[in-house]
């Protein structure tokens, strides 16, 4: 086993952590003010930031501070302290990486919850609803929006590039899209086994499967009809995906359709997609989507692994990279959550995963064990209020650009009322056990479902669809 891969262990284990007469419903953009931790407001303001360079020693005493938490049997707290004596609120956000990485309720962990106070003006601990006191900080500077240092791009690498080398082209990329304040290392490497590869991640990523194998309806007995899956229709080509298998994978990249298609499936955010990956320029062969081991705003951050271009997975936008100059967003289409007695009963020359995905392997019913049962377990900073953070919606982007929520519960009883549920000009209508959406004229639009939290946060601005009061 490298040396790389017992210190990523080791830090794992310390770190680990508008309506009209006419419709049946309302939509509504206007966050409630009584919120709890969603409301911005729940958070303290941070101290006036500023504009300023950075002090000349603070990319020194950090460069000591990153090599200390890596070869030492101590962190060197002297240079952090000197990095928060600079008053400078902005290096709050170095102290936010150094915390990912320091055991909990740890001697270090409480002298830089000081050192933060004394650049922000804030405890982050007071009134914060998390236990953890990185996530309490970490939400607290989202939620503040205090600008990144000068450098922290390049301060930022000195800590990472020594947990993964190979994130290199992202952070390299200077004109990338990119808010490195709002990434973290989410516990895994990335993955970069090449295209097609069936070997196991023995550097510990989360191995996709590429063209998996299928196997017809018939053949997926073996998946008990009240499993969820997600299913996806591309031309006369049905497909469905056991939850369990993608929240081992979390990517799968296949052909459907005549179709190439990628399908992240990020377990924090509740959200499966289905990017077409052929939808490229002419100069880009189809791309072969991977997890590359880092978040942002608890929503995975996927990659390219033929041009090494950084992804974002809820949007389909490339951030960095060949694709970003080239301005890649890619098309998706539509993913259904529903069982796999109710997806067969509508599409019964279905295919279905390989019980074995094939890798020749066993997969347990529940394999994250009730992870995110109590909200998100990563930094999201201020959340719309609006819903629960973790009610599932339905979202559509509308024809004319606008992003809109439909909450899951709510639009189910509504149509099991016989009610239409409409919002500008989508419609969503019960499909296989699921929801599909469509405009006024009763074309197809793209629709998956999320975690409230994800869809607000990647779409600012969404509406936000009501049933109207009886």
């Amino acid at each position: 086993m490298s040396t790389h891969w017992l210190i990523v262990q080791a830090l794992w284990l310390s770190a680990s952590v508008g309506c009209t007469a006419s419709e049946t419903s309302c939509t509504d953009r206007s966050p409630d003010p009584g919120s709890s931790r969603a409301n911005a407001s729940a958070f303290a303001p941070a101290s006036a930031v500023v504009d300023a360079p950075l002090a000349d020693s603070i990319p020194s005493d950090w460069a000591r501070l990153v090599g200390s938490l890596f070869s030492s049997e101590s962190v060197d707290l002297d240079a952090m302290e000197r990095i928060a004596e600079s008053g400078d609120a902005r290096v709050a956000w170095l102290l936010s990486d150094l915390l990912r990485f320091l055991p909990i309720r740890s001697t270090a962990e409480a002298r830089i919850l000081a050192a933060y106070q004394r650049l922000t003006g804030v405890d982050p601990r007071l009134g914060a609803p998390r236990e953890n006191a990185w996530l309490s900080l970490t939400d607290h500077l989202i939620a503040s929006d205090i600008p990144a240092p000068p450098g922290y791009r390049e301060l930022k690498w000195k800590l990472y590039g020594t947990i993964e080398p190979a994130w290199e082209p992202f952070f390299a990329d200077r004109a990338s899209d990119i808010d490195w304040r709002l990434v973290t290392w989410g516990g895994v490497l990335i993955d970069d086994r090449p295209a097609g590869s069936r070997e196991p991640c023995l550097d510990g990523c989360i191995p996709a499967l590429d063209d998996p194998p299928l196997t017809s309806a018939a053949g997926g007995s073996w998946c008990a009809d009240e499993r969820i899956v997600f299913g996806i229709v591309v031309g006369d080509e049905a497909v469905a995906f056991p939850k369990n298998i993608l929240e081992v994978h979390e990517m799968v990249n296949l052909t459907l359709g005549g179709r190439r298609l990628g399908v992240p499936y990020c377990t924090l955010c509740a959200s499966a997609q289905a990017y077409f990956t052929d939808s490229v320029p002419a100069d880009f062969a189809p791309l072969v989507l991977r997890t590359s081991g880092l978040l942002a705003r608890s929503n995975k951050l996927m990659y390219d692994l033929v041009t090494r271009s950084a992804m974002d997975t809820f949007t389909g936008r490339a951030l960095s990279g060949p694709l970003h100059d080239a301005g890649v967003t890619l098309a998706q289409t539509t993913v259904v959550v529903s069982t796999w007695g109710e997806w067969q009963e509508a599409y019964p020359h279905t295919r279905i995963v390989a019980q074995d995905g094939g890798f020749g392997r066993d997969y347990p019913l529940d394999p994250l064990r009730g992870r995110d049962d109590d909200g998100p377990i990563f930094p999201v900073g201020a959340v719309d209020s609006r819903l629960a953070i973790q009610a599932q919606v339905v979202g559509v982007i509308a024809p004319g650009g606008t992003p809109i929520a439909f909450p899951v519960e709510d639009a189910r009883a509504e149509l099991a009322a016989g009610r239409r549920v409409i919002a500008l000009d989508v419609e969503i209508a019960a499909h296989a056990g699921g929801f599909a959406a469509r405009d006024r004229a009763g074309r197809p639009l793209s629709a998956h479902q999320a975690f409230w939290f994800a869809w607000s946060q990647f779409h600012r601005g969404t509406e936000l669809w009501r049933p109207r009061s009886p």
